[in-house]
């Protein structure tokens, strides 16, 4: 199955690593023209995607990328957001500065890139933007009030946007990841078993396990992008899509 994206002018953020870079790196595999950004310039990529640096939480600094984009290279056909921070504290411990910072980057951000899209798309009548969130927007997480809190802000942003913007052509979708085998996911782990304690699940943090019995791979996301930003999904907008092994027990 090809998704038909060959020549197609892809712009998406948070490529440094994790999802990002295997979204970059499935994108540049099936033909698309990829623009790939992080705060800084990613550099672990294929030579023939264009690399930028950019600060989502940067509204100016977004708009000026997206303008300039479209002069040099032509019409974004399709934005991907999936930059975004993790945050593990309790409510009680979170400061002012942390909960900003989140927030900055999983919602701000996030509103300023599709933002920024949608101006450019909406004249042109088609498009398609795809939100890389969290299943924790749909679930509460013991000491992820921050996370979970902008992820459920970004995810309703996205399903408002695509409301606006389906009378033109325009889609507009989400996908909600579950534990996903990246430095985010690791790093929360305490030793070597991390990951089986993840998969089994948590009792003493009313946590569900992964019934699928295994933690999602980069690219397993990435395919998901991939089909919702694709014409093969060309009826599906407003789209909440759940990839994490059924770990939240929906769809």
């Amino acid at each position: 199955m090809t998704f038909g994206l060959h020549g197609k002018r892809v712009l998406l953020t948070g490529a440094g690593g994790g999802i990002g870079h295997a979204v970059a790196s499935a994108f540049h595999t099936e033909g698309a023209h990829v623009i790939a950004t992080d705060r800084d310039r990613p550099t672990e990529l294929p030579d023939a995607i264009r690399r930028e640096a950019m600060d989502v939480t940067d509204s100016a600094a977004v708009d000026r990328l997206v303008t300039r984009i479209v002069a040099e290279d032509g019409p974004i056909d399709i934005g991907l957001s999936v930059a975004g921070v993790l945050s593990t504290t309790r409510v009680q411990d979170t400061s002012d500065a942390e909960w900003r910072r989140v927030f900055a980057v999983n919602t701000d951000g996030v509103f300023h890139l599709c933002r920024a899209l949608a101006r450019v798309m909406q004249p042109r009548g088609k498009g398609a933007i795809v939100v890389v969130s969290s299943n924790a927007a749909g679930i509460p997480r013991h000491a992820m009030a921050a996370y979970a809190a902008s992820k459920a802000a970004t995810t309703m942003f996205t399903r408002c946007l695509g409301l606006e913007l389906a009378p033109h052509g325009i889609r507009c979708n989400i996908v909600a990841p579950g534990s996903t085998m990246t430095p985010m996911q690791t790093g929360m782990w305490p030793d070597e078993h991390g990951g089986a304690a993840v998969i089994r699940g948590s009792l003493e943090t009313f946590k569900s396990g992964i019934p699928l019995g295994k933690i999602a791979t980069p690219e397993e996301i990435a395919d998901a992008v991939l089909f919702l930003a694709s014409d093969r999904a060309s009826h599906i907008t407003m789209s909440d899509l759940y990839v994490d092994g059924g770990a939240t027990l929906r769809g």
